[in-house]
């Protein structure tokens, strides 16, 4: 299956081990470039599949390195910028990106992003991890988004799901309630965190004689325990 190039341009360093790190993880290859000319460069002597990038940089923004690409290719483009403002919005999408997302973003949204521009632009099928992931018991099916646990299959809210396989991916790790929220929900959740505990509760009442799966850490947070 086709390996998919990704150029990740941000001047901010931490930010693009930020992306590469779960993009990585999703099996596509990763190139970084700090800025708009140095993305350039890249072009010239990379295959790139896919292009995410930040708007405000030094030597070269986001919508000029936008317009330069768009003058010999169609390489698919996302804009991932901390500049939320609709008229920022409506320029990056009229200069012809398939995408927009505002900083702090979700990074499981942003796969999925990826992989609906991909799929759509080129016509075929993505190389995204297999779509059934397995963690003991429990099989996800990544692209219904439906989840089977021994016999029988819950129906899982779109956040319960997120939640589920969130922990299940992370599996023996303990994460509190604000770090649920964070990578679950999105950084700029305003919610109460007692969310969580509501998700976790009605998730372990679906998961009947399973419930046990998710464990609940006394004084810290939960965590997924499966047997495998």
């Amino acid at each position: 299956m086709k390996k998919w190039n990704v150029l990740i341009v941000d001047d901010e360093q931490e930010m693009r081990q930020l992306i590469k790190l779960y993009l990585n993880r999703d099996h596509y290859f990763c190139i970084e470039a700090e800025n708009g000319l140095v993305a350039l460069e890249q072009l010239n002597k990379t295959n790139v599949d896919m292009m995410i990038v930040d708007i405000m940089m030094p030597f070269m923004d986001g919508f000029q390195l936008l317009q330069e690409v768009r003058e010999k290719s169609q390489i698919p483009f996302i804009f991932l910028s901390a500049k939320g403002d609709d008229l920022d919005k409506v320029k990056g999408l009229k200069l012809g990106s398939d995408d927009y997302m505002v900083k702090p973003f979700n990074a499981e949204e942003l796969v999925a992003r990826i992989e609906t521009i991909l799929r759509r632009s080129y016509g075929i099928q993505t190389n995204r991890r297999s779509m059934i992931e397995r963690f003991g018991p429990v099989s996800f099916n990544t692209a219904s988004r439906t989840v089977t646990v021994g016999d029988h299959s819950p129906r899982l809210t779109l956040k319960e799901y997120e939640l589920f396989l969130f922990l299940a991916r992370n599996h023996g790790r303990v994460y509190t309630r604000d770090q649920l929220l964070d990578q679950v929900w999105g950084s700029d959740y305003e919610g109460s965190d007692r969310t969580v505990d509501t998700h976790i509760k009605t998730l372990r009442l679906k998961l009947k004689s399973e419930g046990h799966l998710i464990e609940t850490v006394w004084g810290l947070g939960y965590k997924f325990e499966g047997a495998f």
